[in-house]
Parts: structure tokens; sequence; C-alpha cells
């Protein structure tokens, strides 16, 4: 399992330039998952990976990412101490390890549905749970040859190239929205429609800046798109705060406030810099200016894989050389 993780970690990270292995190795050794239920149906599951969305009801249960592989039997441990009833759905927003690492193992654990509007959808069908993904998601995990390449058993079973895909499932109309050229090129948002819940995936987090993932076919455009995109869906019971609610990547539970507040740094920062390179100034003369410093004591950092300074250097790139299908 430990050589499993380290492949998988490093494959999801090798494409923005980071290996923190030996960091993740202490991390998963004292890990544990905790649960937090979001709305009746809808509970958020948190780890060393990306947040885990649950949607559970008397079908079964569908899962939003599946964080690292030597988390996965944590993971099932805390599901059943939630429910006992089945995995049918596994829904990834994107392809990295921390969010995709676990697929093979989780998939393993359930079952497929072999009815409603998924039937004859499934390549595989009556082998373990469903994998729905966009189909960049797929691309990026089955490329032989790529950083992202994994074994067959987590590929995407079922994958959709449009704007989303719609799923009804445990009396719930279920959205999955694709936003282009965002974090990767294959991210998704989920939208439980009447549980009124979010789960964003790395478009939106609370714990650090936009990670731009730019041979992954991120852009900084993109992010900002995607950010549009969240605030459009939210609708909050007054002025900024309740209603809907938005379980992102990695961080807090959110509403309305906290996606506003981290567009408008998106956006500050982006507008700062874009001045800055219009104006001609190179990389290191943009870092010394310190365009994020104000945001700094909210989401910077000095250490782990996410630095200020790499965030810069990312977001420097992409806006110098905006990808042709950015939005």
């Amino acid at each position: 399992m430990k050589k499993h993780f380290l492949a998988a970690l490093l494959a999801a990270l090798g494409s923005v330039g980071f290996s923190v292995a030996s960091q993740a190795q202490q991390d998963f050794a004292a890990g544990e998952i905790r649960s937090l239920q979001v709305r009746d149906n809808v509970y958020m599951l948190v780890g060393a990976g990306g947040n885990i969305t649950m949607q559970v009801k008397d079908e079964g249960i569908l899962l939003v990412d599946t964080q690292f592989a030597p988390l996965s039997e944590k993971i099932v441990a805390a599901i059943r101490k939630i429910s006992d009833k089945p995995i049918h759905y596994i829904v990834n927003t994107h392809h990295h390890g921390d969010h995709t690492g676990g697929n093979a193992n989780l998939r393993a654990v359930g079952t497929t549905v072999s009815g409603g509007n998924m039937a004859g959808a499934i390549r595989d069908s009556g082998v373990g749970a469903a994998i729905v993904a966009h189909e960049n998601v797929l691309l990026r995990l089955s490329s032989a040859t790529g950083p992202q390449a994994v074994p067959s058993g987590g590929w995407p079973t079922s994958t959709f190239f449009g704007k989303k895909k719609e799923l009804y499932y445990n009396d719930e109309g279920i959205e999955i929205i694709h936003v282009p050229a965002a974090h990767t090129d294959g991210d998704s948002i989920v939208f439980f429609r009447q549980s009124d819940v979010i789960s964003a995936g790395d478009v939106f987090g609370t714990t650090s800046y936009p990670v731009i993932d730019i041979p992954g076919g991120g852009s900084y455009a993109g992010i900002v798109s995607a950010l549009e995109r969240l605030v459009d869906i939210i609708i909050p019971v007054y002025g900024q705060d309740g209603g809907t609610l938005v379980i992102p990547g990695h961080g807090r539970l959110s509403n309305l406030g906290d996606v506003l507040n981290y567009r408008e740094m998106v956006i500050v920062v982006r507008d700062r810099m874009q001045g800055m390179i219009d104006a001609g100034m190179t990389l290191e003369q943009v870092k010394a200016a310190k365009p994020t410093q104000d945001y700094d004591p909210v989401y910077g950092s000095t250490t782990g894989f996410w630095t200020t300074d790499r965030f810069i250097e990312a977001a420097y790139r992409s806006l110098s050389n905006p990808p042709e299908d950015a939005p």
C-alpha cells in the first residue's frame, strides 16, 4: 500500500513540480477521517487528501472524490459509521491523486447500479461502483506515459465531454458541471440540487491560493470563470450567509461569503499581476513587488507543496501566455 501511495502521490504532484512523499507518509501514519453532516443526506469527510462529499439515502451511497489510497480503509470505516448501504457511484472532480488515489479501493467495495438512467452506460457493469468524471480525467489517468498514469481499476468507467452530466440518485437531481481549463482541464463541480450543496473540488479552497496546474490544462482565467460559475449557483438565506453550502477541495465548509471573498482575492491578485506583466516586469520583479502581500496571512505559505512563490510563478506564466481554450 505504501508503494502504491508513493507512486500515486508523486504522479499527482509531479505535473506541478512537487515532491512531498516523506511528509505525506508521516501524515498518513497518524491520519484520521473526520465526518461532518452538512445536510440530512450529505456529509463531508475530511482527511489528508481532498475533502470527500458523501450523499446517502435508501438507494445507497454516492461519493465525490476518494483521497489517497492508503486512507481507503479508514474512509470505509468512517462511511460505515454513517451507513451500511452499498457504494454505487464515485464522482471525480479532477485527476490529481489526492482526490482519485482511492478510486480502485473504494470502487472495489462498491457495486454497480444495474437499472435506472445509467443502465448500459457502464462498460464493465457489475464490477464495483461506477466512477464518473469528465473525459479529460480518463485521458489523464489512462495515459501510458503521462505523469498521472494509474492502474485501470482506478479509471473512470462513465465519462462525459459536454458542459455537464446529470444523475438522479437517492431522490435527488445531481448536476456534474464541467468548468474548463481551471485547476486542470477536467474539473467538475457537483451540485446536489435538493440538498442545496455544492462539491467544488479544487477550483475553490479555503487554505491556500489557487493551485494552477498548467501542464494539466489549468489556467488563471479558468479559475476565475469557475468561481463565477459557483457564485451563479449559490443562493444565500440572507446577505452572504447561509443558504447553499459549498464543500471546498480543501478546507472548511463554506457559503457564499467565503466564495465571494476568495473570488475577490483571485481577481484582485490577477489585476495587479496583469498590470505588472503588461508593464514588462519580469517574474522576479513581480515577486519583489509582492502582489499578494495583503492576502498572505490568510492564503500564503512559505512551506509545503504550494507556497506563495509557486502560486505567483504559475499565475505569471498563465497570465503571460493564456491558453487559447481558456474561458
